[in-house]
């Protein structure tokens, strides 16, 4: 965690929870599966707006489902 907190991809608890599997996520928001892993993983460098939509369309979920901001204690 930096000095101003943290973005937490909540998207592989999020998945598991609504017993949604990757690879039909993958396919329904038109992404590669090697993308999504990165995303599912919480290991995304950059965070892409274009795809963040493709899996909130795809999940029908609002953003707060799949993210968070951990603010530094």
């Amino acid at each position: 965690m930096n000095k101003w907190g943290k973005i937490n991809i909540k998207l592989d608890d999020y998945i598991k929870k609504n017993n949604i599997s990757r690879s039909k996520l993958s396919r329904d928001a038109e992404l590669q599966y090697s993308q999504l892993l990165t995303y599912c993983n919480n290991e995304v460098q950059s965070i892409s707006f274009d795809v963040l939509c493709r899996i909130c369309t795809a999940l029908n979920c609002k953003i707060s489902d799949i993210i968070e901001f951990m603010p530094k204690k």
